[in-house]
């Protein structure tokens, strides 16, 4: 089932239960996939590859504009947004735990005979498509800095 049909099941739920955090995210994400497949060169269907870089994405922008709301002392407007983040992360693929990550990114190094942060590239190259959707780009890049130097 593509995520699109998923999301659209899901609005449906969320109206019924007149749930509006969860109907304001899943409308962004609905929102997202159109403007994904009206992009020039765009094919009908997305793959799966970018639904999950388009769910990513809109975790990463309501978690940063939390953390501005937090930062300025504004809790009533970083709560919908957190909220709203929790709820598109239930259509993302299971998150790898920290040990996980730093086992896979470990063999990633032996397997890429990288020996120092100069190497940094090779290893998030491999390390971000053999991770993509289980771990954000930011835990693996601080991993890899940790395990290379």
């Amino acid at each position: 089932m593509s995520l699109q049909v998923k999301v659209m099941e899901a609005m449906k739920e969320a109206m019924k239960s007149k749930d509006k955090i969860a109907l304001e995210s899943l409308r962004a994400i609905k929102s997202g996939i159109l403007l994904a497949q009206t992009e020039s060169g765009a094919t009908e269907e997305l793959s799966e590859d970018a639904e999950i870089k388009l769910l990513q994405k809109l975790v990463k922008q309501r978690k940063e504009s939390a953390n501005i709301y937090i930062n300025q002392g504004r809790n009533d407007l970083a709560e919908p947004e957190l909220a709203q983040a929790y709820v598109i992360e239930k259509f993302l693929p299971e998150q790898i735990g920290t040990d996980e990550l730093k086992a896979i990114i470990a063999d990633i190094i032996k397997s890429t005979n990288a020996t120092s942060i100069q190497d940094m590239g090779k290893v998030m190259g491999l390390a971000s498509q053999k991770l993509a959707g289980k771990a954000d780009g930011k835990s693996i890049s601080t991993i890899v800095k940790e395990l290379l130097s």
